[in-house]
């Protein structure tokens, strides 16, 4: 796909935060997704590592307000700890 079609928007983040001191081994993915019927979704999986996990999914109006939220919930979790993967 050429560069001038693709979306400036990051589609998929993966974040972790290993303590093994503290037994902490946890997974944060976020990701943009355009479901069949075009519905542009933020879907949100986290847990412990080797473990399903939970999921959410939010919908939005356009990408960028995705794009926005995802990058607003990438930075609360880098706070928390988790690093980029």
């Amino acid at each position: 796909m050429p560069d001038d079609l693709r979306s400036p928007i990051k589609h998929h983040l993966v974040l972790h935060r290993i303590k093994p001191e503290q037994s902490i081994r946890r997974f944060y993915n976020l990701m943009i997704k355009r479901d069949l019927f075009g519905t542009i979704r933020l879907v949100r999986h986290w847990g412990r590592i080797s473990t399903n996990g939970q999921e959410k999914a939010e919908e939005f109006g356009s990408e960028d307000e995705a794009g926005k939220a995802l990058e607003a919930l990438a930075q609360a979790m880098r706070q928390q700890g988790y690093r980029d993967l």
